[in-house]
């Protein structure tokens, strides 16, 4: 009972936390691109624009949620809930430091800590893509519909390079676990160790999040909003959510993987925890940077990108680091 009670305020924390970064998130983006762009960000609501989040928190809630009259409803209704549970969940198994002493007894900063914590991740984002496929499907519209489309084949293809390019990580830590991934990067970050890992995983992220330069599945030129066009009110609003928390999840997961996790610098007294931050916010403005910066690739280039030249690079690293490891 105790050890369900401790899961259970964890898991509520984690939640209430993760909203309320993902609301400011999305505010410091529209903030970035006006300095980016030369013109202002939301700045009316608040001093510096801080209360957007609330007053877009009531429009949504308050907007006429309207249904296409041929929807599927049940699946209409439930393909957002999906994404956005979904979202939350995959930040479960995420340390954001290393476990602290705590009224006699030690509590890790994660909710869980399964010894298969990568897999366990992997395989609780991939249920991402059902969100975004039901809810293009039972629209019932053409754009929401290729939108769809594009999501799944795009998060598949992705996929794959992200997954060969993470077994190069597992074979330099020798573990599932992300405590002792972490651990293992004390002396020196893999992202030093294994450059080209990093940046196949860090473009797959990107890819499999839909974000700039990779976001045909929502291609307003194109789609109109696709997956999600025919969604108002709150439902788009948890389309919105699913998204920003997956992007503050997979960067937490390159910081655990790639950047040291909450290793910094050893003659700076900063807490562990404050490191992880910094790092996961630096990796969130690089997102903000290339969205700003490039434009959208055409959709068979993605795809070509995918197949012709991520994925092979994921191989070639995958069999130079097993090698690596074999002899040294």
């Amino acid at each position: 009972m105790e050890s369900f009670i401790i899961v259970a305020v964890k898991s509520v924390l984690t939640a209430v936390i993760l909203l309320t970064v993902f609301a400011y998130v999305m505010v410091f983006e529209r903030k970035f691109l006006g300095y980016f762009q030369l013109r202002l960000g939301p700045n009316r609501t608040g001093p510096w624009g801080l209360l957007q989040p609330v007053a877009d928190a009531v429009k949504l809630i308050v907007k006429e949620d309207i249904i296409p009259e041929d929807a599927d409803r049940p699946v209409y209704h439930l393909a957002p809930i999906i994404s956005l549970f979904v979202a939350l969940a995959a930040f479960a198994v995420i340390p954001v430091a290393p476990p602290i002493e705590l009224f006699g007894r030690t509590i890790e900063l994660s909710i869980i800590n399964p010894n298969a914590g990568v897999l366990v991740l992997l395989a609780t984002t991939s249920l991402g893509v059902y969100g975004l496929a039901l809810g293009g499907w039972a629209s019932q519209s053409k754009y929401a519909l290729l939108g769809a489309l594009r999501s799944t084949a795009q998060m598949i293809s992705y996929e794959l390079s992200l997954g060969m390019s993470l077994v190069g990580v597992i074979l330099l830590a020798g573990s599932l676990n992300l405590y002792d991934i972490v651990a293992a990067q004390e002396g020196l970050w893999f992202a030093v160790l294994n450059p080209i890992g990093f940046i196949v995983f860090f473009i797959s992220a990107i890819a499999e999040l839909n974000r700039v330069p990779f976001d045909l599945p929502e291609a307003e030129t194109e789609l109109v909003s696709g997956y999600h066009t025919e969604y108002s009110g709150i439902r788009m609003a948890m389309f919105i959510m699913a998204e920003y928390i997956n992007m503050i999840t997979m960067c937490s997961l390159v910081t655990l993987l790639y950047l040291g996790g909450w290793h910094g610098l050893d003659f700076l007294p900063v807490p562990p925890f404050v490191w992880f931050a910094l790092k996961v916010v630096f990796l969130i403005f690089v997102f903000f940077w290339m969205r700003a910066t490039l434009p959208r690739l055409r959709y068979d280039r993605l795809m070509n990108f995918g197949w012709k030249v991520m994925l092979p690079l994921a191989v070639l690293n995958l069999v130079g680091t097993a090698v690596a490891v074999a002899l040294f």
